[in-house]
């Protein structure tokens, strides 16, 4: 999965410090991120490499994390540079980004900016909110309410029915391959009943045998999957929520596709089901 990169290690930790030239910069403009293209290959650019263009990183770039020994900083307000191969792409280029841990490394800053570009105002009384100086967090100078990350947690859940699986696909969005059931869990529900709730509203089945398989932080929409299999209880016959999904059915392993790379925990799911291992 995107977020496993050993043997490097991630360390989210918050901390205070400068920038240093070998360090790697990440600019976000909503749905899009600043890369460096050098031929047909996209890199993260370093720190080193911009400081001619936007001098002013040395002072203002934000620590956001670490990879092994070099951290990443983010740089809300900044001009592309005109010169040096720099281009704007979607977020989605992580999905299939080389290395996997810069694709992971991407992403997991992309949450942290659209968190605080979302907490520009104090949702309780208006004023522009501040960094905090102690944790990852967003202050508000007047009345101190403190926000932190948005981090939604959801269920994902693989659905046997002897030697097939259930599948589908998504009615809305870009990613138009198979998917297994999953949904947000709501105030005052569990993981298990949630489980249960979205399998009933979006194909209309029963399922028992509700087993935690792994979790997952899934920072493409600020989530964190909780993996579950489950088996199906009584009728099989789905009733589609049409505005969810736009297709589902059963299938067996030989009419899977591999998935590749397997960067999510649904798509691990899907192929430990195919090898017959789920």
């Amino acid at each position: 999965m995107i977020q496993e990169i050993a043997p490097k290690t991630f360390d989210p930790a918050f901390r205070r410090q400068k920038p240093e030239d070998r360090d790697f910069l990440l600019h976000y403009e909503y749905n899009k991120v600043m890369l460096k293209k050098e031929g047909d290959r996209l890199m993260i650019p370093t720190v080193g490499e911009l400081l001619e263009e936007a001098p002013e990183i040395a002072a203002k770039a934000e620590y956001l994390f670490s990879i092994d020994d070099r951290a990443y900083f983010g740089m809300p307000d900044m001009a592309v540079p005109e010169f040096g191969g720099y281009v704007m792409e979607g977020m989605q280029i992580f999905r299939k980004f080389d290395p996997m841990y810069q694709g992971f490394a991407g992403i997991t800053g992309g949450q942290i900016y659209r968190f605080r570009e979302s907490r520009k105002f104090c949702g309780r009384c208006g004023q522009r909110m501040e960094y905090s100086q102690t944790e990852r967090a967003m202050v508000c100078p007047g009345c101190k309410q403190t926000e932190y990350p948005k981090i939604s947690p959801a269920v994902i859940v693989a659905i046997t029915n002897g030697d097939k699986l259930l599948m589908s696909r998504y009615a809305h969005g870009t990613y138009r391959h198979f998917a297994l059931i999953a949904g947000y869990v709501e105030v005052g529900e569990t993981f298990e009943e949630c489980v249960r709730r979205e399998v009933m509203e979006e194909v209309g089945l029963k399922v028992k045998n509700i087993r935690y398989y792994k979790s997952q932080p899934w920072a493409f929409s600020d989530t964190v999957m909780i993996g579950f299999t489950a088996e199906l209880d009584g009728d099989d016959t789905i009733r589609l929520q049409e505005e969810e999904l736009s297709e589902a059915g059963w299938y067996t392993r030989d009419q899977m596709e591999d998935y590749s790379p397997c960067i999510s925990v649904g798509h691990e799911m899907m192929r430990a089901f195919k090898s017959g291992t789920l």
